[in-house]
């Protein structure tokens, strides 16, 4: 078990201990070892094999057993336990956003809750207001968290979906007897939620595909299963179902399958306007449904369908009929941007604020990577929860990295860190004052603390974009997909500002954020505003995030040439001085 895991599995005990009511120094103990643990600047399997565990300050004896029974074995008794011996609606209940650990051990310790049911029933019945340190609006966001889960509860994030499906997808590929699959439905479009995971497989044999499917690890429960189609609940609670398809029906099955529904009508319209039938089993030449094969219109791939129907072939994310028919007529959809595409980010932080990795293992990393550049954004003061950094500590960062660069220079290497801050934005101006702002390579402005009032936000958004050292505007909705609702702003608006004072906007790759929103980038390109791809890393791997971007990217309609963080390393830093050389003049 790697570092990251044994931290997680470390910061879950302490939430654990928590909701039992444990003293605070032995919840936090665990807490403070995970931070431990994520800054080691080595292996933590080599430092357990030499047994030089206990040497690490933070790392007391008890914590040194669980932690190697946690790398050696990758399980540990004590958790295992100590899960099993919380009610399971006490642990459901952390699903709610906005409530913590504190507050349901005290509302179950008080009031008896350990449940979601109990809790609702609670909230409205008035008890849980009556509470020292709740009230009623506490009361009333508890309500909105409960209904915003129940909403959300068959809904799964992009990221989770794909990291199902994957594994899934290349067993059948493996398989001898199938031909072609895919994936199809919203996964395929690229939704940023997703309902459930839908595969396509084609195969003389179906029957034998369906077993095989059937009895792959992670399925947890199979809910269907018949001679060409299973469904089953994956581990993580997805549904997952797949058809498995003659492969002369496969391009006509994926086409339908993939969707969108509003697509698929207007496919099917252009079908009867030429005398054909378009379903998921063919393109037929007949007036009525059919699935008469002499009435086939040949087509081997998805490719052959859109060609018979007049138009070019429309990638599957863009099949929400938001513009694609009309430029497909015309053979004009644009060449969209590819995630190889990328030449750094951004949008990155380290472990100077909330971030996991240190300048060096970072610059290492990305360097390995083929990246040309990447940013570090630390957090500025006000985010003194992420440990943001003063004007003092910035300047320390803005040297370190000076140093770092020379060293990577001086073995012939051509990528950079790029120095940068995250500044907040505040009610009355940014975190930074212009002088510092001055200092660094990059500037994202982000709204961490919104206000009600969309006028308000959107004043303050504007705002950030008219200053001249502000490069780009970060998660500008502050969405948290599944968990948290945009605040309110004016989009359009605070695009128009961008396009008027040269204003990039970030597109956060981050699963949860995908933010800006894909629906309004053909909006912001059409007035000339350019998407930054950024991960919002916080760790190393989260370099990963962004492929999982480009792909929404896609769906936005987004070229190479709107994205800014496809530049050369030479082209971005001439990119980056225009907005303040636009001021200067």
């Amino acid at each position: 078990m790697d570092k990251d895991k044994v931290a997680e599995i470390l910061v879950e005990i302490g939430t654990l201990l928590e909701l039992k009511g444990e003293n605070p120094f032995k919840t936090r103990a665990y807490a403070n070892g995970a931070r431990t643990i994520e800054g080691l600047n080595e292996p933590l399997q080599k430092i357990v094999a030499e047994k030089r565990l206990g040497e690490i300050k933070g790392i007391g004896e008890a914590l040194e057993q669980k932690i190697t029974e946690l790398v050696e074995t990758g399980k540990l008794k004590y958790y295992d336990e100590l899960k099993a011996s919380i009610a399971p609606g006490l642990i459901e209940m952390l699903e709610i956003s906005g409530l913590g650990p504190k507050k349901i051990q005290a509302m179950h310790k008080q009031l008896g809750i350990d449940s979601i049911e109990k809790l609702e029933a609670a909230c409205k019945a008035g008890k849980v207001a009556e509470l020292d340190g709740f009230g009623e609006k506490t009361q009333a966001n508890i309500l909105e968290g409960i209904e915003r889960k129940r909403t959300y509860a068959s809904k799964h994030l992009l990221s989770d979906a794909w990291l199902a499906a994957d594994p899934l997808l290349e067993d059948l590929r493996s398989h001898p007897d199938v031909i072609r699959c895919s994936t199809a439905g919203s996964l395929r479009r690229f939704k940023e939620v997703i309902g459930d995971i839908d595969l396509l497989a084609s195969s003389k044999n179906a029957a034998s595909v369906i077993e095989f499917f059937v009895s792959q690890p992670g399925i947890v429960k199979i809910l269907a299963k018949g001679e060409t189609k299973a469904s089953v609940i994956l581990e993580g609670g997805i549904q997952c179902d797949l058809r498995v398809v003659s492969d002369a029906e496969f391009p006509f099955a994926l086409a339908y399958f993939t969707g969108s529904k509003e697509h698929n009508i207007v496919m099917r319209q252009r079908a009867i306007t030429r005398g054909l039938r378009l379903n998921e089993y063919g393109l037929f030449k007949s007036k009525e449904e059919t699935r008469d094969a002499k009435l086939l219109v040949p087509c081997k791939t998805e490719e052959d369908i859109f060609a018979k129907l007049d138009l070019a072939f429309v990638t599957p994310e863009l099949r929400e009929d938001h513009g694609e028919f009309s430029a497909a007529e015309k053979n004009d959809l644009p060449k969209l941007i590819e995630w190889s595409d990328l030449k750094g980010a951004l949008h990155n932080h380290s472990n100077w604020s909330d971030g996991h990795n240190t300048l060096d293992e970072i610059a290492e990393f990305m360097e390995n990577l083929g990246l040309q550049y990447w940013a570090i954004t630390d957090h500025s003061k006000a985010s003194f929860q992420a440990n943001g950094l003063d004007a003092k500590r910035l300047r320390e960062q803005i040297l370190g990295i000076k140093k770092l660069n020379e060293k990577i220079a001086a073995r012939g290497s051509e990528f950079r860190l790029l120095t940068g801050s995250e500044v907040d934005i505040l009610k009355d101006g940014l975190d930074f004052d212009d002088d510092v702002l001055a200092e660094l390579d990059v500037v994202v402005a982000s709204l961490h603390v919104p206000s009600g009032s969309e006028a308000e936000n959107t004043k303050r958004l504007i705002r950030a974009a008219e200053n001249p050292f502000v490069h780009m505007l970060g998660h500008l909705t502050g969405r948290l997909l599944l968990e948290r609702e945009p605040y309110p702003v004016n989009v359009t608006a605070v695009i128009d500002s961008c396009a008027a004072t040269g204003t990039w906007i970030e597109l956060n790759c981050n699963p949860y954020r995908l933010d800006l929103d894909w629906r309004h980038w053909p909006y912001a390109t059409s007035k000339g505003v350019k998407c930054v791809l950024n991960p919002d890393a916080h760790r190393n791997a989260h370099a990963g995030f962004l492929r999982l971007g480009a792909g929404v990217a896609r769906k936005g309609w987004l070229k190479k040439s709107d994205v800014v963080n496809t530049l050369t390393l030479v082209k971005l830093r001439e990119a980056l001085k225009q907005k303040r050389y636009k001021h200067k003049a």
